[in-house]
């Protein structure tokens, strides 16, 4: 059956996503996560595949959650957010964050409340020029979820991120990559093109030295740096005994571009 709240195309290695409920500017609700959840599955096991792009349809990338859902109520009648985040975006942020290929959030508009912590559960997020991020909770009287808590102050610091948090103002593009939440900026008229550019020299790239070295960043947020050296070394050995970096010794050698193959 064919997905109702997304699009799902993919252009030799690289697979794009894009959220497209354009008329509820890209919100959230239990069949986009679904779907969502299952077009990475799809993505995660097509061998051909060696990047995905996570985008939106319209003029926002997403508004978070989709607040006029019906939302689960206590016995008293009060809602309850609860189940929503166990059952859909907690299970959303860690595929994210435990993916094995690279993910690239790109942000033709803003992201908002819950998609601007999806967004930064990608490994890069990029952003068109009139983008912004915005952790809006304190206007409606919540706190940030979607692991906003945990991912926000990794980036940029426990006090930059409570002051995004408690004022819930915006961020532009512009801002953002500035704080480091952003790594490319593209103007609004050549996004879709400077998108698909940069996702596909990512996808030419080591796949297997790619997946290795998330799983090492991933693990340092753990890790002291005794325990970071000893995995960095048996990774490394990994990747030493591996046909990509033959390939890319070879060329280097030969002064020509590799040719990756992802083993």
């Amino acid at each position: 059956m064919s997905p109702t709240t997304l699009r799902c195309t993919v252009d030799g290695p690289v697979a794009t996503i894009t959220l497209a409920r354009p008329d509820k500017m890209n919100a959230f609700n239990a069949t986009m996560h679904a779907e969502l959840r299952e077009a990475l599955d799809n993505c995660e096991r097509v061998e051909a595949v060696s990047v995905v792009v996570l985008t939106g349809e319209g003029r926002a990338f997403s508004s978070g959650q989709d607040l006029t859902v019906d939302l689960k109520r206590d016995e008293q009648g009060r809602l309850d957010l609860g189940p929503a985040l166990t059952r859909d975006y907690n299970p959303l942020v860690l595929k994210l964050s435990n993916y094995p290929k690279p993910t690239i959030a790109a942000l033709n508009g803003p992201a908002v409340g819950a998609s601007m912590n999806i967004a930064l559960a990608c490994d890069i997020v990029v952003a068109a020029r009139s983008a912004y991020l915005q952790e809006a909770f304190a206007n409606i009287g919540l706190i940030p979820d979607a692991g906003g808590t945990w991912i926000l102050p990794r980036l940029i610091g426990p006090k930059l991120a409570l002051a995004l948090m408690l004022s819930a103002e915006p961020a532009s593009a512009e801002d953002a990559h500035r704080m480091g939440l952003v790594y490319k900026v593209f103007d609004d008229d050549s996004f879709a093109v400077d998108v698909a550019a940069f996702a596909a020299r990512l996808a030419a790239g080591p796949g297997l030295a790619y997946r290795l070295t998330k799983q090492a960043v991933a693990q340092s947020l753990s890790n002291d740096l005794e325990k970071q050296l000893d995995l960095e070394a048996r990774l490394q050995g990994e990747a030493g005994s591996s046909h990509d970096f033959m390939e890319g010794v070879a060329a280097f050698r030969e002064k020509r571009p590799p040719r990756f193959e992802g083993r």
